[in-house]
Order: structure tokens, then sequence, then C-alpha cells
């Protein structure tokens, strides 16, 4: 039954919608295959596994008797565990909200639903999403599919590694600083964070005060990326920086052959240091585009240093979710998190001005290479997936690196907004996934897809995933 569990959602889909693929019998595999792999994993740590057979069996008969059913028919769905399914708790991986269960679905998995994929269950996250391995107090480590010593990242880690190991075809993610893309380069999958307010958040008690945060997909290919945006993106009441409706479908987006394109690779972005393996995959990855016939030349310039506007945005935002809640809550908080969240209160309004001029800086950097490039190429993570239980690392072959040096390449693309996906640009000398990142103009979701779509044709990962 691999060769099903690790089909693409699209093709698994239009299997059941022909009727060669029951999905009931697709379901009852997936949950089988969470029983015997999910115990060394912990990618899932909530499933609704009766419920689930029972949406299967009623996809089962409305396709029988004829009626039209979505895109995403019978695909079993993990939904990372910051995000609301109607009837299960959303813990957020944090002990106080252990009983928080939902009341209604979130603007996303109300649409993932309404296109006819399943939920399955939750997937683990770490307290809040607030760094890039997944681990916390309430469920524990998660664990990468390739090795189980190793994290699949975070704050999206659940997801990507119920995706790597063939969990389920589709998971949703977020990303505030790298969530996404993080986790989908040390798992091998695809992820792709779309530009901000392309996909709705919400509903939700408090609107976000901070342009940083997204939604995605965590797949293994980037055709189930394209489906799922078809499916997910466009306004929402409850979002009111949401962007409206494309006007085109996403996944006919792919078969469009783009010109010949001007790509700017940066192996560093003026300052951080990377893992040489991993640097020599992206470099090959990046060749794969010359290959393809565009043009590609090595961006000499340099980014502005971000991460402490990045973090005390960050900071600020989660303080603000949590306000009414923080004090009493705090005891039960892990001791790192309550420090960010202290910090928050001391932002001045100097600090506030000192973050927009940061902000301000990185757009005329991004304005101006996006004038001269139609996308940006830098490797996903500076490093392989580290220790599963952390910290990150502190060092990139023997050279000492700054705490944020660790996420170089993903925080600055949640502060200017731009869309960036990240591919599997190879494996380590250890044999762990690294990615290449795809990042491109604002509002451009459609050509990072196609981009990142040509270099899956010429360089495919689907048949290759770890054995558990």
């Amino acid at each position: 039954m691999k060769s099903i569990l690790y089909k693409p959602a699209w093709e698994l889909a239009e299997m059941i919608r022909n009727k060669t693929l029951s999905p009931v019998e697709l379901m009852k595999e997936t949950l089988a295959r969470i029983e015997t792999v999910n115990p060394r994993l912990n990618a899932f740590v909530q499933l609704r596994a009766e419920e689930a057979i029972e949406d299967a069996g009623e996809l089962e008969t409305r396709i029988a008797k004829g009626e039209a059913v979505g895109p995403l028919a019978g695909i079993p769905l993990g939904v990372k565990d910051l995000e609301d399914v109607k009837g299960m708790v959303t813990s957020f991986g944090s002990i106080p909200y252990k009983g928080n269960v939902a009341k209604q679905d979130s603007a996303q998995v109300a649409r993932l639903r309404r296109a006819g994929a399943i939920v399955v269950g939750k997937t683990n996250t770490p307290e809040f999403g607030f760094t890039g391995f997944t681990k916390n107090r309430l469920y524990g480590v998660t664990r990468n599919p390739w090795n189980l010593e190793r994290t699949p990242g975070g704050s999206s880690g659940g997801s990507a590694a119920a995706v790597a190991a063939g969990l389920v075809p589709l998971a949703t993610g977020s990303d505030a600083g790298g969530s996404i893309r993080i986790p989908a380069s040390y798992c091998g999958c695809f992820g792709i964070k779309p530009t901000f307010g392309r996909i709705p958040f919400g509903p939700s008690t408090r609107l976000h005060t901070t342009r940083t945060w997204t939604l995605g997909p965590l797949t293994r290919s980037v055709a189930d990326a394209a489906l799922y945006m078809d499916c997910t993106a466009g306004d929402h009441p409850a979002d009111p920086e949401s962007l409206p409706r494309s006007s085109f479908s996403y996944l006919e987006a792919l078969k469009i052959h783009t010109e010949k394109l001007k790509i700017g690779f940066s192996p560093d972005l003026g300052h951080a240091r990377v893992q040489k393996d991993v640097l020599a995959l992206a470099e090959k990855a990046t060749a794969a585009f010359e290959d393809m016939g565009h043009q590609v030349e090595i961006w000499k310039g340099s980014f502005p240093d971000v991460g402490q506007a990045w973090s005390d945005l960050m900071n600020r935002e989660l303080c603000g979710q949590l306000y009414d809640d923080l004090e009493k809550i705090r005891p039960e908080l892990g001791h790192t998190l309550v420090k960010s969240l202290d910090s928050a209160k001391d932002l001045s309004f100097d600090d506030r001005i000192n973050i927009q001029k940061s902000r301000t800086e990185l757009n005329r950097v991004l304005w101006d290479f996006f004038n001269r490039f139609d996308l940006l190429l830098t490797p996903t993570m500076p490093t392989e997936a580290f220790a599963a239980k952390g910290p990150p690392p502190s060092e990139i072959d023997g050279e000492p690196i700054p705490l944020l040096g660790a996420v170089a390449f993903t925080y600055p693309f949640n502060l200017s907004g731009h869309p960036a996906a990240t591919v599997r640009a190879g494996l380590t000398e250890s044999g762990m996934p690294a990615g290449l990142q795809i990042v491109g103009p604002r509002h451009s979701d459609a050509l990072v897809l196609q981009a990142a779509y040509q270099y899956e044709r010429v360089n495919p990962w689907s048949d290759h995933w770890p054995v558990l």
C-alpha cells in the first residue's frame, strides 16, 4: 500500500472521483500507517479516527450517487495544532490550553474540508510555534523520519514529519519566521510561505498586529501545494488583511511555460554562515535553473541585519494574543517563552521606530533586487536537521553563529512579506535533506510555484522518502 500512501494528493483525489480508489479504504490504510509509524515520530498528537472513517463513508455514498465532489475529495489531512478544527482541542502545544476545544473550524480548515479533504488529526508544534524545532511539555518531542535522532524542524514540524513519513499527503502549516520552510527543508518536503494575506487567518479572538504570519501547505509535490492554494486562497471577512481571490488557478498556472528568467543566487545574504555540504547542494540545485535556460548570476549584495526587529515583532504579536490570559497562565508556560513575552512589554516608542527603520531598509534592498531579477535563490537552511530535543546549532563547521544564524534565510521574508518556497536540493553527507529557497516579488506566488515545479520536473524527489 506504500505506493498509494505516497501518491500525490491530486492523483489520489482523481482516483477517488473516478471510483478507482475507495475513500474508506484510503482512510483505513492511512490510520493503519499512523498507528504503526506515529509512535516513533510523535507527528500526530490527536486523532479523530472514527469520525474520519465516517466522513469517508459519507463521501463514498455521495460519489456512488453521482454527486459532484470537491478537488480534494477524500484526501486525509493533518492540521497543525495552532489552528482550529471544530470539536478538537487547539492546545498550541501549551499545557494551559490542553482542554481548549474549538467551537468552529478556522477559515483555512473550513475551505479544505469544503474541497473534500478529511481531517485525520492534529499535528505537533512547539509551544505557540515559538521555536524552530518541535518539542513541548504537553506532547513531547517530534522526530524526523529520515533520522529519529534529529528534529523535523518547527514550528510546523509535526505536519512536515507526517507528510514525509507517508502518514498523510497534505498538512497545514503556518510561518512567521520560517515555520513552513524550516521543516519542509529538514524533512525533504515542499513548502511555500505565500504572500502575506493570501490565505486568510481566523476567526480569532484578536486580530494580528503584525504583517508577518502566513498560512500555507506542507506537501510532497508542488502540484499538491498549488491545488491546496486553489482551495484556500482568497479574502475572508474574519481577516481584514486577506487578499482577494486570484482570477486564475495556481494548479493550471503550473502548465504555463515561464519565459527566460533572470535569477539572482545569494549563498549567504551577505552575512550568513552555511554548512559546507548544504551550500554545495544549494549551488548544484541553482545550476539546474541554468540548465533549464534561465540566466543565473551570483548576487553580491547584502541584507541588513533585521533580526532584532523581527524578534521584537514576534514577541509583541504573541504577547498581544495572550495578553488577557498571560498572568493567569504564566506559571505553566515555558521559561524562555515567558522571558520573550515580558520583553515585549518593555518595547519603547524608540524601539518601534527602529523596527520600522529596519523594515524600510530591508524593503529598499528587495525593491532594488527585484528591479534587476525575477527571482532570488538561497539555501533554505544554513544546516541540516539538528538533534530532536535541540538546541539549535550555535556554530557551523566549527565557526560560531548568532542565535538567529540557525534560521538566517527564512525570517527576513516574513518581515518583508514576499512569497518564498523550498524545494529539495538533495541529501547531505549524513543522508539528511537540504533545501533551496525560491523567493519572488510580492504577490508573485504563481511565479514561485512555476519555478519550483520546473525544478521538480528536472530534479524529481517524489520517489525517495525515508523508510520506516
